[in-house]
Parts: C-alpha cells; sequence; structure tokens
C-alpha cells in the first residue's frame, strides 16, 4: 500500500472514530435527558398525588367544634340497669383499679343482631376460653336493656391506652349499618347524661374508640361524624330537661377539671 493510501486510510479511521464518538455522545445525552424526563414525570405525579390526599383528607376531616360551657346541671339518676359483674380474670375483668375517670367511650358491638346478654356472657367467656383480652363497663341491648359488667372503680378491656382513665360502653346493633336502635340510642343517651355528672365531666369529654385509635368504632357515627356532634347534643340537652342544678362544690369540680 502506498504512502498515500496508509494517509488517506489513516484519515478516514480517524473520521469514523470520531463519528463514533460523536454518536456515543449522543446517545448517553439521550439517555441521560430522558432519564430527567422520567423523573421529571415522577415528581409531576408526586405532587399531583400528595394534592389529591390532601384535598379528599380536607374534605373528609373532622369538623372542629367549639368546646362548649359545661352544664349548669347533672342528672343524678342513672337508667335501670342489671348488675352482672364478670368474674376477676386476666382476659376480660382484671380487677384493676381506676383512680380517675377523664372520658367515656362509645362502642359497637359489630355483631348485628346480638343481645346485651349474649356480648355480656362472651366476655365471661373469655375467662375459659383466653381467646382475646376484651371486655366494657356497660352493654346495651337493642331494646334498651343496661347490663353492668365490670364496677366503674375499675378498668375495662375496651379502649386501649385509655383503659386506664374511661369508662366504656358497648352498644348493640341491629344490622351492618351500625347505626343504634333508638332504644339503644334513648338508654346511652340517659347513662352518658348521669356519667358525667357522676365524674365531673362535659359532653366534650364524651368520646368514640375511632378518637382514640382511628378503628371505625362506633361505625355509623365514624361514617357520620354529624350525627355523633348531634348524639352529645342530645346528651346536653337531656341533662337542660331532666338535671337538678349542680351544687357550688360540683360546680368548682367541674371547673377545675376543664379549666374553666
Amino acid at each position: 500500500m502506498s504512502e498515500t493510501e496508509r494517509r488517506e486510510q489513516s484519515e478516514y479511521e480517524r473520521r469514523a472514530a470520531r463519528r463514533a464518538a460523536i454518536r456515543k455522545k449522543k446517545r448517553r445525552q439521550e439517555r441521560n435527558l430522558r432519564f430527567l424526563l422520567i423523573l421529571f414525570c415522577i415528581g409531576i405525579l408526586l405532587i399531583a398525588g400528595f394534592s389529591i390526599f390532601r384535598f379528599i383528607k380536607n374534605k373528609t376531616k373532622q369538623p372542629v367544634m367549639k368546646r362548649t360551657a359545661t352544664p349548669e346541671k347533672i342528672v343524678d339518676t342513672p337508667p335501670d340497669y342489671d348488675v352482672q359483674l364478670l368474674s376477676v380474670n386476666e382476659y376480660s375483668r382484671p380487677g384493676i383499679g381506676l383512680e380517675q375517670v377523664n372520658g367515656i367511650v362509645v362502642h359497637y358491638t359489630a355483631n348485628p343482631g346480638t343481645t346485651a346478654q349474649q356480648n355480656r356472657d362472651y366476655f365471661e367467656g373469655l375467662s375459659q376460653s383466653g381467646e382475646t383480652f376484651a371486655s366494657s363497663h356497660f352493654v346495651i341491648g337493642m331494646d334498651g336493656e343496661l347490663i353492668q359488667c365490670i364496677p366503674c372503680q375499675e378498668i375495662a378491656y375496651a379502649s386501649n391506652e385509655r383503659n386506664e382513665d374511661t369508662i366504656a360502653i358497648e352498644c348493640c346493633i341491629p344490622d351492618e349499618t351500625g347505626k343504634f336502635a333508638d332504644a339503644t340510642y334513648d338508654t346511652l343517651i340517659h347513662l352518658l347524661a348521669w356519667l358525667t355528672g357522676r365524674y365531673h365531666l362535659d359532653t366534650e369529654d364524651i368520646i368514640r374508640h375511632y378518637d382514640i385509635t382511628g378503628k371505625e368504632c362506633p361505625k355509623y357515627y365514624v361514617e357520620y361524624p354529624l350525627e355523633w356532634e348531634q348524639l352529645k347534643e342530645d346528651v346536653r340537652n337531656y341533662i337542660e330537661s331532666y338535671g337538678v342544678l349542680k351544687t357550688p362544690e360540683e360546680t368548682e369540680q367541674m371547673q377545675s377539671k376543664t379549666g374553666e
């Protein structure tokens, strides 16, 4: 091969190598551009998802209710109730003292059609089966019947970390909606009105299991928060209608507790 041909060959190879380097650089730039575009799209999706989440959260957020003044009256007569205390056992009645009552927790049984007696007997049966830890101070049936399972001076296994300072009420339900029957509701209102006066609480100390753990209990009053607010309003109205004026000592105790 002549010198001229070798120079031409060498020049050809240099140009080929340069073109290959340019193509390689261009492919790398295209890959980087695609990567940046993917990152951009992911960022847009994340921002959109977060915005949708905030929107849904704000739409479903519980209404902030202004704390009402403590009632001027108390209900000093409880509804009729049947005392059927559970036997002391580690699964449903541990026998641990309840030193201070700071709230009342409303639950629903989540087993439609069962009676107050059946639910009370289920709690009692746990002492033998040991399948779980569960109980309640009171159970209200669908006909308004009321059974006390645990003394109010002891804790019940019902409200998680609030077992130590609350009284628990289980309410039977007729169907899957979780809405209380009228007779159940009426007994509950009377019981809540009496307990708030007995323990120097006000109606804002009445809470749902949901307010402690986020569990959908009592189901109907979690799904319809305005119905829950109406329930507390009905307790206030019951106290106003059937209560007696508090003594100065009772007023002082309630005001001290609520910081008024």
